[in-house]
């Protein structure tokens, strides 16, 4: 894919929804993992062990699904989204694994750097300028 001036950017609020296919997508088995979690490890020792295989659930369906052909989670493929660096390529695992820990900077400063989509020329959050990517819309999904 070549990228052009007529390249549609996926904005704020079509990114929004596919996090939110992405979530009932993954609601079954994060709440396998949670409940595994309880029974498995004490009280004490839950509520990290959940953050951590969560956060495993979500890095490895994040930078799986970004990096083969696909370039899209399944929230991003149902709503004609892809992944490409600058040049409109797919992007390798280890950027979309970078691009993913990136997101956790936008959510520890408020979550600004998830807004940055909504007013940056090529629609690029935080995360997508620290992975050098882009969210590109394409026609045929």
């Amino acid at each position: 894919m070549e990228l052009d001036t007529n390249t549609e950017y996926g904005g704020f609020w079509i990114r929004v929804g596919a996090v939110a296919i992405d979530f009932v997508v993954l609601l079954i088995p994060s709440l396998l993992i949670s409940a595994l979690a309880q029974l498995v490890f004490s009280e004490e020792e839950f509520e990290f062990v959940e953050f951590f295989y969560q956060t495993l659930l979500w890095w490895v369906y994040s930078s799986v699904l970004h990096s083969p052909s696909w370039q899209a989670t399944i929230g991003k493929k149902v709503l004609g989204m892809k992944v490409v660096d600058y040049s409109g390529e797919r992007i390798s695992f280890g950027r979309a694994t970078g691009r993913y820990f990136a997101s956790f900077l936008s959510t520890l400063i408020l979550g600004i750097g998830f807004m940055m989509v909504g007013w940056t020329k090529r629609k690029q959050g935080l995360h997508d300028f620290m992975a050098n990517t882009l969210v590109v819309r394409v026609k045929n999904v």
